[in-house]
């Protein structure tokens, strides 16, 4: 079996829940701390072995590939200024991985940002990673979806979540193959709350093959109007094996107001630096704020 060698971001969403910040600044760019949100997701790419990130941006975004260049004025400035770490860390973004975009034209769904990337990856595997979920894991999430597909084949990553969430991501029903591993036998997007088959849940991150290409192409919109990579994943399931994991390790949404604050504050704790300060400041917080009812 061929080992994936790229990985799909879809980046073309406009951001419209983080206004007025996202008017100008594309979402993706938002800092978790001082690191960009896309960085945190390239940088799990990059670390679970892959070399090569597609991203499917759309009017707006340049600024995304701007971010993974090299900048000569900045460097320069920064060299005459002797400011030599700061100068190292923006020039390991710029060599972290090679990076090419495409443009998705019309907002049609996750499934047709996806097909957009055709032209880039060809007749290969590939991985594809949201840029609102944000992980914190010893292996990284996309690492552990690999090692699967080179043992099983496609494979979609999940967790269990609390039935009354079912309603916000699209649910697996399927059988147990192993702790963790799941047969996906269908998948519904967003199903109305009290009817999901279970609470596990896909998350972003998947590992697919070539042929769901085809599949996207042939797939009519679907909730909401758009192209559902859900929807593509279910004829996927049943004309091959799909495989759901249940990940290790900690999400984040990021594309949430809540889960980017939880995001920042909890990678903020893990800096030694920061949490000196920080940990006070929140224990006063806590203290001084009452408990929502």
């Amino acid at each position: 079996m061929t080992a994936p060698r790229k990985a799909v971001i879809p980046a073309a969403g406009l951001g419209t829940r983080f206004l007025p910040a996202t008017k100008a600044v594309p979402k993706e760019l938002l800092p978790i701390v001082d690191i960009p949100t896309i960085q945190y997701v390239v940088q799990e790419i990059v670390d679970s072995g892959l070399s090569q990130v597609v991203l499917v941006t759309g009017r707006g975004k340049g600024a995304i590939e701007d971010h993974f260049d090299f900048s000569p004025e900045l460097e320069r400035f920064l060299e005459e200024k002797g400011k030599g770490d700061l100068l190292a860390i923006v020039r390991s973004i710029a060599t972290m991985v090679q990076v090419v975009s495409v443009r998705q034209q019309q907002p049609l769904g996750l499934g047709h940002a996806v097909l957009a990337a055709r032209p880039c990856i060809g007749n290969e595997p590939f991985a594809v990673l949201l840029g609102d979920d944000v992980f914190d894991a010893t292996v990284p999430c996309t690492r552990q979806l690999l090692d699967v597909y080179a043992s099983h084949g496609p494979v979609i990553a999940l967790n269990a979540v609390p039935p009354d969430k079912t309603h916000l991501y699209g649910v697996m029903a399927g059988t147990r193959v192993r702790e963790r591993l799941y047969r996906v036998q269908s998948l519904v997007e967003k199903p109305a709350p009290g009817t999901a088959p279970t609470n596990l849940s896909v998350m972003g991150r998947y590992v697919l093959p070539p042929e769901i290409f085809d599949i996207l192409e042939a797939t009519p919109p679907g909730k909401g109007g758009e192209i559902q990579l859900t929807d593509g994943l279910q004829t996927l399931a049943r004309r091959m094996p799909l495989f759901g994991l249940e990940y290790e390790g900690r999400r984040f949404d990021a594309g949430d107001k809540v889960g980017f604050v939880e995001a920042t504050v909890s990678f903020a704790l893990k800096r030694p630096e920061l949490a000196r300060e920080l940990r006070p400041i929140l224990t006063r917080l806590l203290n001084l704020t009452p408990s929502a009812t």
